[in-house]
């Protein structure tokens, strides 16, 4: 998922390593021998650049970490980062689903 950057104010700052996801909020945060190191706690930085931040767990210290050193997350606790992208507008705003069909009345 990403790489630690430095401790701030008791959190681990981590770049992403995955340019097409992003985290989800509360996600856990492991390390590579899958322990639990805390959970992602807020998402900064340019659409191209995404940063995050791991609120650190019970007995875990951000500032025991390296720089460089990994972080994983769970396939399942990311996003697309086209969710996050403006979406291309529809010419006419009509989509193929629906059809408008003319009623003729004749009065006799």
């Amino acid at each position: 998922m990403g790489t630690f950057i430095h401790a701030v104010e008791d959190e681990m700052l981590c770049s992403s390593l995955m340019p097409d996801k992003v985290p989800y909020f509360n996600a856990p945060i492991y390390l590579q021998n899958k322990s639990v190191i805390g959970k992602v706690d807020e998402i900064l930085g340019p659409i191209n650049e995404v940063y995050f931040s791991i609120k650190m767990g019970d007995g875990m210290v951000a500032s025991s970490f390296k720089k460089g050193d990994k972080v994983y997350i769970g396939g399942d606790k990311l996003l697309p980062i086209d969710r996050f992208l403006p979406k291309p507008k529809v010419l006419g705003g009509v989509t193929s689903e629906h059809y408008t069909v003319p009623i003729v009345v004749s009065f006799r």
